[in-house]
């Protein structure tokens, strides 16, 4: 019998969700700087929606404390709907089940699973969905963050071994894209990690306009020669 893990992730088979990624959710995290968590969390948003990946956002308690949702996940997906829960747990939300289950159906049984708290929401929900399903939990650990460190990584651990496969934003990125042959999603995929990977952004950004002699990706204002002040 084949072990499904073994499957690479792919446009086709994976679907995503963000839960909780609001303010409130974010003051607490301090087991991942919050900044860096944010660009995770676009960065990955981004890479769903360049390889047409169906994508749930939920929502707690967002007038009650929680508060909007981070306004640049939003502009990634401005049409998606909001899946406002009271449950700290997804999965006790009708709504949140039937959008993972329609996408499902379609063969999309790797979730792949990016929120706020580690320990809390993120647990409960794939603990949940492994119990009740035959679904495949991928927790983006970089774009999840929770109260203190020890919080986040004994969570991870504790899903690890109930068989949530751990994964980062980045390999998310580039399973989905595999081959650079494929030029469909080449330049979205390069985007991406030009806004959102750091370093291994400004190495290609510095390939691109030293080695290659393309163009800057942005415009500037003229470029003024050295002129050496008198002594």
């Amino acid at each position: 019998m084949s072990n499904p893990k073994l499957e690479v992730l792919t446009p086709q088979n994976s679907q995503l969700i963000f839960i909780d990624q609001q303010p409130q959710m974010a003051f607490g995290v301090q087991s991942i700087d919050r900044q860096t968590l944010k660009n995770n969390v676009v960065g990955l948003a981004k890479a769903g929606k360049a390889f047409g990946i169906p994508t749930t956002i939920t929502t707690v308690e967002t007038l009650g404390f929680s508060g909007p949702t981070y306004p640049e996940l939003l502009a990634v997906f401005p049409e998606a709907p909001l899946l406002e829960r009271t449950s700290m747990n997804s999965w006790d939300d009708q709504k949140v089940r039937d959008a993972l289950a329609r996408h499902a159906g379609q063969g999309r049984k790797k979730i792949v699973v990016s929120g706020l708290w580690t320990e809390v929401c993120n647990l409960s929900f794939a603990l949940s969905a492994l119990n009740d399903t035959d679904y495949e939990i991928y927790m983006v650990a970089d774009a999840s963050g929770g109260t203190s460190k020890d919080a986040h990584d004994y969570a991870m651990q504790r899903m690890v071994q109930a068989g949530v496969v751990p994964v980062t934003w980045q390999q998310v990125l580039l399973e989905w894209q595999r081959d650079w042959a494929r030029k469909d999603t080449y330049d979205a995929t390069i985007n991406i990690v030009k806004e959102h990977s750091g370093a291994y952004g400004m190495g290609v950004d510095y390939a691109y306009t030293m080695v290659h002699k393309a163009p800057e990706r942005v415009s500037h204002g003229p470029v003024l020669a050295p002129q050496p002040a008198g002594q």
